[in-house]
């Protein structure tokens, strides 16, 4: 009997591995054909296909869910949950090369990296080359390897995927590694596989170091893992900002962002009618909605209407760093929006995020107490107006004539805007009816703040507002049409926006974002 029990419990771990596997396979066969589909209804526009995975993904997690086949929040499809969760890994790679820029436009450095990969332009799917495809699927293997080692030398296993920590590992390193694109051009290949294997030990080193930086100063202050992270990969980007890139930080630089995305809105999507039964969910939803639109472009029109620059290259990137916005941010580093905006769009992301030591330590003290910090709140959105008027005079003065005089005022910009944006909607939301977990979920939802994302997903409000920010940060990238239609029409008028349907556009979103205050 004792044999036959052994046996059973046997039985059971094995066809337990085989779910698990899988999961994985499950999840591969869901996001990058979701990825490409988005690129291929793209393709052939400016338009990014961000907008698209926005759609298909809150779609096909509102499906599974609906149809019952999962649970809101994506338990059955534990992979999905656990890629979702990888905000930290893909922003790394995006302070890293922004360091390195900072150090080149600031050190006066000229030289470009060598390059040891020339891709191939052999289009395998419409809108995505070979080395493309090389990159999402490398990207997804990355971002479960990386997470899961992590996870594992943490001993953080509470997760239903803590027994399969290790087989994740192997699968997503040892894919990640042997992933290349045979049709592509190496000037050395043994030395590019090998530098995607160091970039592999350093994420995961910034990964442990910050989580116990975290840990250390959690009494002290609540500093959340992402900005600890902010600060050393930006160091090291700019103590070696001649480094070429390997295969590593390609592929997360790339597709890091779409990927995490897609994750996101997926389990975003099963929640949505468990979001909608919350209270306040109208009020969350409603700032969101109208916040993505007067932030983004009552910035831009400053931009236009003040500093006189409408050109991408500067507005997209621009904005991209003053409201730490991933959707943007995304489109810039992938290539979406043009070479200039993809060079200035890591930098302009990082400098504005040096302020979130204040952002979060703020907030962090604010939740202890159940309500926001009034007076500091105040003073550093007067820091902010300061910044902002001292950017747009820059940006002004230059003209477009001095690339790195222009660069300067888009962070001074940037800075100002940010500031104004989190304290001064904070300081508005603080007169609501929601509390503080809910305004900081309507907060970063209604700029599509990366940072402010991943710090309450880690549960700097708790484990509801943690449980629920997917779903409203998801929610308010349906908004994005308008956002990415109009950089799209930027792209086809020789990269300039068009202006009066952005001031229409910031006026509309200034009214539903009181009305939302106000009334809901």
């Amino acid at each position: 009997m004792e044999g036959i029990i052994e046996q059973v419990g046997i039985l059971q771990e094995q066809i337990s591995s085989l779910q698990m596997l899988n999961h994985f396979l499950l999840t591969l066969f869901m996001l990058v054909p979701m990825i490409l589909i988005s690129r291929t209804v793209v393709a052939g526009t400016r338009y990014s296909p961000i907008l698209l995975i926005v759609i298909f993904g809150l779609a096909m997690g509102f499906i599974l869910e609906s149809s019952g086949v999962a649970t809101p929040g994506l338990g059955e499809f534990p992979v999905i949950e656990f890629l979702s969760k990888t905000t930290n890994i893909a922003l790394i790679v995006t302070f890293f090369v922004g360091g390195q820029e900072i150090r080149k436009i600031f050190g006066n450095k000229e030289l470009s990296n060598a390059e040891l990969l020339i891709p191939s332009e052999e289009e395998v799917v419409l809108g995505t080359t070979r080395t493309q495809l090389v990159f999402i699927i490398r990207s997804f293997f990355l971002l479960l390897g990386i997470e899961a080692v992590s996870r594992l030398i943490l001993g953080l296993n509470s997760s239903p995927l803590g027994d399969y920590y290790a087989i994740l590992a192997y699968l997503g390193l040892v894919g990640a590694i042997v992933l290349i694109d045979n049709k592509a051009t190496y000037t050395d290949k043994r030395m590019y596989i090998k530098k995607g294997a160091l970039e592999i030990a350093i994420i995961i080193g910034i990964s442990l170091i910050t989580y116990y930086l975290s840990l250390a100063i959690q009494d002290l202050v609540a500093l959340p893992q992402i900005f600890f992270a902010m600060l050393i990969a930006t160091a090291i980007g700019a103590l070696f900002y001649s480094y070429s890139f390997g295969p590593t930080i390609k592929a997360l630089l790339f597709a890091g962002i779409p990927v995490v995305l897609a994750g996101n809105f997926m389990v975003g999507g099963s929640r949505i009618m468990e979001a909608f039964a919350m209270e306040n969910a109208n009020a969350v939803l409603g700032y969101g909605f109208f916040g993505q639109i007067f932030w983004m472009f009552g910035g831009i029109a400053l931009l236009m209407y003040v500093a006189g620059t409408a050109n991408v290259r500067n507005l997209a990137p621009g904005m991209a760093g003053a409201l730490s916005h991933t959707g943007l941010t995304g489109a810039c580093t992938a290539g979406d929006l043009g070479k200039k905006a993809a060079n200035r769009a890591p930098m302009l992301v990082n400098i504005p995020f040096a302020m979130h030591i204040f952002v979060f330590s703020i907030l962090a003290m604010s939740s202890d107490r159940g309500a926001l910090l009034m007076v500091p709140s105040v003073i550093l959105m007067i820091v902010g107006a300061i910044l902002l008027v001292i950017g747009l005079k820059n940006l002004k003065r230059c003209n477009g004539m001095n690339d790195r005089e222009e660069v300067k005022g888009l962070l001074q910009f940037g800075f100002g805007w940010q500031l104004i944006a989190i304290f001064g909607g904070l300081i508005a939301l603080s007169f609501s009816s929601m509390s503080l977990e809910f305004s900081a979920m309507a907060k970063a939802s209604a700029i599509s703040h990366f940072g402010l994302f991943a710090a309450i997903q880690e549960g700097m409000f708790g484990s509801e507002a943690a449980g629920l920010v997917t779903f409203t940060f998801s929610m308010t990238f349906l908004i994005h049409p308008f956002v990415f239609y109009m950089f799209g029409k930027a792209m086809e008028n020789d990269g300039n926006m068009p202006k009066l349907p952005v001031y229409i556009l910031t006026l509309l979103g200034l009214a539903g974002m009181l009305l939302s205050i106000l009334f809901l």
